[in-house]
């Protein structure tokens, strides 16, 4: 069975400027153009009536769309390295699945990055923290990543607000849909719920990477 086109927009054949309306009649259209019952024994309807449903369940809903729309072109407003163009059958579900994890790695690296930005007395006392712990591991000061990533394990969660929180399972739950329609995850007992796990810490390190490039900024050795 092929995997579903990871551009959600060629699928429903409409730009990514279509209103909620366009995508909602585009889907109607489609569906009733390849609908099993009047395509019957046709494999490729078959075949894109899974797409078209697959892209509707995420661009159908506006809280979905915007995540599909933070995880296609990323926080900064930019096309991300994930293979969009790129029809899913020509690309291994691994790698796909390596992309995502990066996107959403990225994703989490800028929200905490941009966290600490707005609140540069948090990061001061994050650095002296962090230099009491270095000085008293080495016996003198000095920056090391291995010992700020330790603290920010402890200390990354009480950064996130709710509003954070909640966007972060809207990306993982649109991210998880659509490496589940690449077949990530097939063949294990566990595969959908392994995909969240991957996903999921994938995200976490990215906040962790935030954190230490916000602390390596600021930091001035004593």
């Amino acid at each position: 069975m092929g995997r579903v086109h990871l551009d959600y927009y060629a699928t429903l054949e409409v730009t990514p400027q279509a209103s909620d309306a366009d995508i909602k009649r585009a889907y109607r259209t489609l569906a009733l153009k390849y609908h099993p019952d009047r395509n019957q024994g046709n494999t490729r309807a078959e075949e894109k009536i899974r797409d078209i449903n697959a892209a509707y369940e995420v661009l159908g809903r506006p809280d979905t769309r915007r995540a599909y729309e933070q995880l296609r072109f990323g926080g900064q407003g930019r096309k991300t390295d994930f293979a969009w163009e790129t029809p899913a059958d020509t690309v291994a579900p691994g790698v796909i699945f390596e992309r995502m994890e990066q996107t959403l790695r990225e994703e989490g690296r800028v929200e905490i990055f941009r966290t600490l930005m707005r609140d540069l007395p948090r990061v001061k006392r994050e650095l002296a923290a962090i230099r009491e712990a270095t000085v008293e591991a080495l016996g003198y000061d000095k920056f090391l990543e291995s010992i700020v990533r330790r603290h920010a394990g402890g200390t990354v969660a009480d950064l996130v607000t709710p509003d954070m929180d909640a966007r972060k399972h809207q990306l993982l739950d649109v991210a998880a849909q659509m490496m589940q329609a690449q077949g990530v995850g097939e063949g294990r007992e566990d595969g959908p719920a392994w995909v969240g796990r991957q996903l999921a810490e994938a995200f976490h390190q990215g906040r962790i990477d935030g954190y230490c490039e916000a602390c390596a900024l600021l930091y001035a050795r004593r």
